[in-house]
């Protein structure tokens, strides 16, 4: 087995800047099934197992009106994935190409999105279905889908 930071055959890293542009507020954590990368599906199901969204207490009122809508986009952080890659061999395919021709986590702002069905709220926490992140992973913002009916 190899490390999530070994490059496979063909993939291009580069040196990292040293600063960031921009500075961004995790609002919460995001519970999964899924500790390891290999565990997590590839892409969220709607009849995939119910996941924890927790928002933190100073962010909580904004969830406010929240339970109106049926689906909710997730941003998140990839916190476990390396940035330095700019050329890819995924597992899956072996197919050598470039990191923003790829849905993989390994980019340079390991930022990700899902679309997840919101099955319930308790206190600060949203239940939900459709998720594809690892247990502990940053949660960046929430949106409602528009392009799902309210409930």
């Amino acid at each position: 087995m190899t490390d999530d930071h070994d490059k496979r055959p063909g993939e291009v890293a580069v040196p990292l800047p040293p600063t960031t542009d921009a500075g961004v507020y995790f609002i919460g954590v995001i519970r999964t099934p899924w500790r390891e990368r290999g565990e997590c599906p590839k892409r969220g199901r709607l009849d995939g197992p119910v996941c924890s969204i927790v928002v933190d207490e100073r962010w909580r009122q904004g969830l406010t009106d929240i339970a109106d809508h049926t689906r909710i986009q997730v941003l998140y952080w990839m916190h476990r994935s390396r940035r330095d890659l700019v050329i890819q061999s995924p597992f899956r395919t072996g197919r050598t190409t470039g990191t923003f021709a790829l849905r993989s986590p390994v980019r340079p702002n390991p930022i990700a999105s899902s679309v997840v069905e919101l099955v319930g709220i308790e206190g600060g926490t949203l239940l939900v279905r459709g998720l594809d992140c690892l247990d502990g992973t940053p949660l960046i913002d929430l949106k409602p889908d528009r392009t799902a009916t309210p409930a």
